[in-house]
């Protein structure tokens, strides 16, 4: 589905017609210029019905399909041809508004529409060429044959040179959009995930105070020599310990969930914890070697979403690439924390690696190539930069800097 509205082709349509309008009345009366004034007014008329039908199409649906669009766009290119043909054809300085539709098309609808909407323009200007209605301009003027060809062929390259440009801008700045838009899905459930952590996080932290007060109630009970005397509430106290023993395992595997290393209070977490909570994340096999050059063991930084997830696409990617081994090293330069990303697998294919960061772009066919799009933009989003290219070893290295003040140190 495109993005055209039909309320908008409504609104540029009523603004053509009235422009037709006053040029037909403008040029016949004030010019005293010649014209079939009859049948451009029916023209003109046509376009008036077809408007008031699209406006009652619109109520029930302002959205319409490649087909509809292009079937508009159809009709507005064969009304101006028909009041071209009408009003000097070629020569008539309105002729250039043939592009409009072309242009529309381009941005908005598939290529296969609008290849067939230039061709129809380009066959539409030939025919009126050679068959249309002379304009009398009520003084000699003489136009070189030359000149009408070379006018014929220039409206002929525009239409291909601006369907092509336009459409090849207009392509690229829908997936870029799109991939924008899935990179806000995958952050958003980035924050869900958090959140969810957290509160189970929050949930271990609130309820084992009062389960530890169940326990220690329950053991007094299970103690009591009257209690043990009578066997149905036996049954029952031990029936309430089983129960709170279960809670108690429940609790025990929500605080198993590495997002609850993240600290909900202080909204820190140490560097070390963030890479190996995305690398067991994503492997059961390979290797993870962490090299560490920073003078503080234990490093924090700012717990942001955005980081976690960009930095888990990056390693869930090195995982996949690389044979056995991932290695990462963490140094410190200046004000800058400097992260690099290595593996042990082919490297980034040079046909794709002056591509990395683009949307849509990834080293084989079985993802969408929006992971290290959608990181690039995280980090940079973070104030940070991101290099990617291949080592002496040809190993595919990704190198992330971000500025000191994101660290707890």
């Amino acid at each position: 589905m495109n993005t055209i509205l039909l309320g908008n082709l409504i609104k540029i349509r009523w603004i053509a017609i009235i422009g037709q309008i006053l040029t037909i009345f403008l040029v016949n009366y004030f010019f005293s210029i010649s014209i079939p004034i009859f049948q451009c007014l029916l023209v003109v008329l046509l376009s008036v019905i077809v408007n008031c039908f699209s406006y009652f199409i619109q109520k029930n649906n302002n959205k319409i399909s490649d087909k509809q669009a292009f079937f508009f766009l159809l009709f507005d290119t064969s009304q101006l041809g028909l009041l071209l043909f009408l009003t000097g054809g070629i020569l008539n300085p309105f002729s250039i508004l043939i592009l409009a539709p072309v242009i529309i098309s381009a941005s908005y609808l598939q290529a296969f529409w609008t290849v067939f909407l230039s061709s129809f323009s380009i066959i539409l200007i030939l025919t009126i060429n050679f068959n249309f209605i002379p304009l009398n301009w009520n003084q000699a003027i003489f136009i070189p044959k030359i000149y009408n060809n070379g006018l014929v062929i220039a409206l002929i390259i525009t239409i291909i040179f601006i369907a092509v440009y336009a459409y090849l801008f207009a392509s690229s700045s829908r997936k870029i959009l799109q991939a924008l838009s899935e990179t806000k899905l995958q952050l958003s459930n980035q924050k869900k995930i958090t959140e969810v952590g957290s509160l189970s996080a929050a949930a271990v932290h609130e309820l084992s105070t009062p389960l530890n007060t169940i326990f220690l109630v329950l053991n007094d009970f299970l103690k009591d020599k009257i209690l043990l005397k009578n066997k149905r509430l036996l049954r029952d106290v031990e029936l309430l310990k089983s129960q709170a023993e279960r809670c108690r395992e429940i609790l025990l595997r929500l605080s198993k969930n590495p997002y609850n290393l993240k600290d909900n209070f202080f909204e820190k977490i140490k560097l070390i914890d963030i890479i190996k909570l995305n690398f067991d994340k994503f492997n059961s096999v390979k290797k993870l070697n962490i090299s560490n050059h920073l003078s503080e063991k234990e490093v924090e930084i700012l717990y942001k979403d955005e980081m976690m997830y960009a930095l888990g696409n990056i390693i869930q990617n090195s995982i996949i690439y690389s044979k056995e081994m991932v290695n990462i090293e963490i140094t410190l330069h200046k004000d800058d924390l400097l992260l690099k990303i290595f593996d042990d697998g082919p490297g980034f294919p040079k046909e794709i690696l002056d591509k990395l960061g683009e949307p849509y772009v990834s080293k084989n066919k079985k993802g969408m190539g929006l992971g290290i799009f959608i990181a690039k933009n995280l980090i940079e989003n973070m104030n940070g930069k991101i290099l990617f290219y291949n080592s002496d070893d040809d190993y595919a290295v990704v190198e992330i800097k971000f500025n000191k003040s994101i660290l707890l140190i």
